[in-house]
């Protein structure tokens, strides 16, 4: 592999390092957030992957474990694991495959492999689509962690209905949304992070503590052939949801600099496998105690299972809220960016503070709206996990790969990417009808003011 990249890289050298820019162009490419600032170090990079992948995601995992079995689901969690870091590492290398070009955005990878035209509508709406799936899945995981955290803490006060703990949580978005670019956010980052760590290790430590509940059994969670069909699937989605960083990817690498003798793609993969390592000591416990403890009558959340001790619970579920919030924040940036860019460059808004104001504040709202009106936590992660995220997350990048390096075939390379793409593509196939079905069932008992 590394020959071939070698081999395209000479071809296509470049030593035109010219900013061909206009001084108008030049200033709206330093106001948009993607590409604000270039001054990142590169565990800003290990901070907004942890952010990225270790979200609502881990805490569904032991539930997805009920619905696979112990083979299948230890399967599903290690084989995703080393897909998703093996693309990510591609798309890290491949953001600076042009010397002296950096594709700072992932559509315009996209473009640089199938054309102007067809590179945007195979990337832009599956990655649009991702960005806005996690944050409305996150508005309602923060809004069931804040309620569990109010529950916990004061039993003795009158119940608070999940859709106001939504809009508290909506409320610091709304703040929030107005930083500018992934720079000016790495604060939120590292604090979310921090959370995120110390919240999966609360999860699995406090199941650990509980031992093996007596209620617990490991056989299928569904009592019908069908319902375990359907389950098996929307748990393979929920595993393709927990490893859902690659979404902007491109874009957090434009943020760090890039020299000749040290280009960013080096500080990306430092960052990439930290993050990866801090991943894999996250997932795997959570996941695994988590179903040892429970079995099959475990939540969709595991920190709702958990009931004992009330405190670690409860401070658990804080943790889950303030991560949520700045992960929020890093899902919704790219968004903010197409948002702004298609604002100034295409219909010619002047690049304002009111215009950021107010479309990032929309945006807020709309998510807010969905979140309140759809809040099936587990449905929605096995739907989105399927039907957005393993295209961006387990295939595209092979198929980018393939269709720009084109390696021999047989090779190596050719091997391990179609291999990927052939499970991606299943999983794509399969995990959105079980989640379909989920979010179904869960609909007909719920109400809009519960």
């Amino acid at each position: 592999m590394a020959t071939e990249i070698s081999s395209y890289d000479r071809k296509n050298y470049n030593n035109s390092n010219v900013d061909e820019r206009s001084a108008e162009e030049r200033a709206i490419d330093d106001w948009l957030p993607i590409t604000a600032s270039r001054k990142a170090r590169w565990w800003f990079s290990t901070l907004h992957n942890i952010t990225a992948i270790v979200g609502a995601g881990v805490l569904s995992l032991p539930y997805a474990m009920s619905e696979l079995g112990w083979g299948a689901g230890v399967a599903a969690l290690v084989i995703s694991w080393m897909i998703t870091l093996y693309t990510l590492l591609q798309m890290a290398h491949m953001h600076e495959m042009v010397p002296g070009r950096r594709f700072d955005r992932y559509h315009e990878l996209g473009q640089h492999a199938f054309g102007d035209r067809l590179g945007l509508w195979i990337v832009l709406p599956q990655q649009l689509a991702c960005l806005v799936a996690v944050d409305i899945v996150y508005m309602i995981t923060g809004g069931h962690s804040l309620k569990k955290f109010h529950d916990l803490v004061c039993r003795d006060c009158r119940n608070i209905k999940l859709t106001y703990f939504i809009m508290i949580i909506s409320s610091a978005h709304f703040v929030l949304s107005q930083l500018p670019s992934f720079n000016s956010i790495s604060g939120v980052s590292l604090a979310a992070a921090v959370m995120s760590i110390s919240y999966s290790t609360i999860a699995w430590g406090a199941s650990v503590g509980k031992g093996v509940q007596p209620n617990a059994h490991y056989g299928r969670r569904s009592k019908t052939t069908a319902g375990g069909v359907f389950d098996f699937f929307s748990a393979l989605g929920t595993v393709a949801f927990a490893y859902s960083g690659h979404n902007f990817v491109m874009e957090i690498q434009a943020s760090l600099p890039s020299t000749p003798q040290r280009p960013s793609k080096k500080a990306m993969w430092k960052g990439a496998i930290v993050a990866y390592v801090i991943v894999a000591l996250c997932y795997f416990p959570v996941a695994l105690v988590g179903y040892w403890t429970f079995g099959t009558t475990v939540e969709d959340n595991v920190l709702i299972t958990l009931q004992r001790p009330e405190w670690l619970v409860a401070t658990a579920n804080m943790f889950v809220a303030v991560h949520l919030i700045g992960g929020y924040q890093l899902y919704a940036i790219p968004v903010y960016d197409m948002t702004e860019t298609v604002l100034v460059k295409k219909l010619k808004f002047k690049p304002t503070w009111y215009l950021r104001f107010i479309t990032r504040n929309t945006y807020v709202a709309l998510t807010m709206f969905i979140a309140i009106t759809f809040p099936f936590f587990g449905a929605l992660v096995g739907f989105f996990g399927g039907f957005t995220f393993a295209p961006n997350t387990y295939f595209l990048p092979c198929i980018i790969w393939l269709a720009i390096y084109k390696p021999k075939r047989f090779s190596l390379s050719w091997l391990v990417n179609w291999v990927c793409i052939l499970l991606g593509v299943l999983l794509m196939a399969v995990a959105p009808i079980g989640g379909l079905r989920q979010i179904i069932l869960q609909a007909k008992t719920y109400e809009f003011y519960n």
